[in-house]
């Protein structure tokens, strides 16, 4: 019997033993787990600027931790070697939430606040992030989810009060743009409204040339923001070669200095990433 996953709009409907769109959710006996559930493949105590997030604990430190897979499919993914794989195609090391959190407490003289869900897609491994999540926050330890923020309101809602901080991608500002990656601009709009009510928010986009980085796009976008809260940071991101876009041309750097004087207009806190 075929059982539908809720964690996102994509609602794959699995076959016993079948995995979902995003290489992490599995029907097991009739039900939906989280095959990723532990598998790390990526563990580092990093900036807290390199999430990004710029008035969050500035100068802090955030062990992040990463697994396999992602519900979307970008032809420009920066970690597409651990976002579009498998556990068959990536080696991974089986980390309890007991265990995170424990390193994270062992990272506090270095300055490390907390536990960053990131890397890949963090909440298609939604169980395990809900279990560190709630256990780290037991420990005063912050929990930041670096998202595509391509989640149900449900799972997002029940979440929402063990996170943080949340650095969510907007890809673009079009579904046009967003039917190239296998996504739903309108769940993300959501996410990005629901969790500025909730926590600490900052979006990312990163500008590719010929694709999303118009004037009018990037008015659009810095509009919209900025009717949630003009005090939402805003990180416009210079784009390189990568992945199946690994034959386009670099974003030039004068064209993402403009976006975000464009974006200032609206924004009070816009910063320019990869110039």
């Amino acid at each position: 019997m075929k059982v539908a996953c809720e964690i996102c709009p994509h609602h794959c409907k699995l076959e016993e033993g079948q995995s979902g769109f995003c290489h992490a959710r599995r029907n097991e006996g009739g039900r939906i787990v989280c095959a990723n559930y532990g598998q790390v493949t990526a563990l580092a105590l990093d900036p807290i600027e390199k999430k990004p997030l710029a008035r969050f604990f500035p100068g802090s430190r955030i062990l992040s931790v990463g697994s396999y897979g992602c519900n979307l499919r970008c032809p420009f993914c920066q970690n597409h070697s651990i976002s579009m794989a498998s556990q068959a195609d990536e080696a991974t090391t089986v980390i309890t939430p007991e265990q995170l959190v424990e390193k994270a407490l062992q990272l506090v003289p270095q300055g490390n606040i907390g536990i960053a869900y990131t890397y890949n897609e963090p909440l298609i491994g939604y169980e395990f992030v809900a279990d560190c999540a709630k256990l780290s926050r037991q420990h005063n330890l912050k929990n930041v989810l670096v998202t595509n923020g391509t989640i149900c309101e449900k799972p997002l809602m029940q979440i929402l009060p063990f996170i943080d901080a949340m650095n969510i991608d907007l890809k673009g500002f079009t579904q046009a743009f967003y039917d190239k990656l296998s996504g739903d601009l309108k769940t993300v709009k959501k996410t990005i409204s629901l969790s500025a009510q909730a926590c600490h928010v900052e979006v990312t986009t990163l500008l590719i040339p010929g694709e999303n980085d118009s004037e009018e796009e990037i008015e659009s976008l810095c509009r919209w923001l900025a009717g949630i809260s003009s005090e939402i940071p805003l990180h416009l991101s210079r784009f390189f070669p990568r992945y199946r876009y690994n034959t386009k041309h670099p974003t030039p750097v004068n064209r993402v200095y403009e976006r975000a004087a464009l974006a200032r207009r609206y924004l009070k806190y816009v910063y320019t990433g990869n110039c």
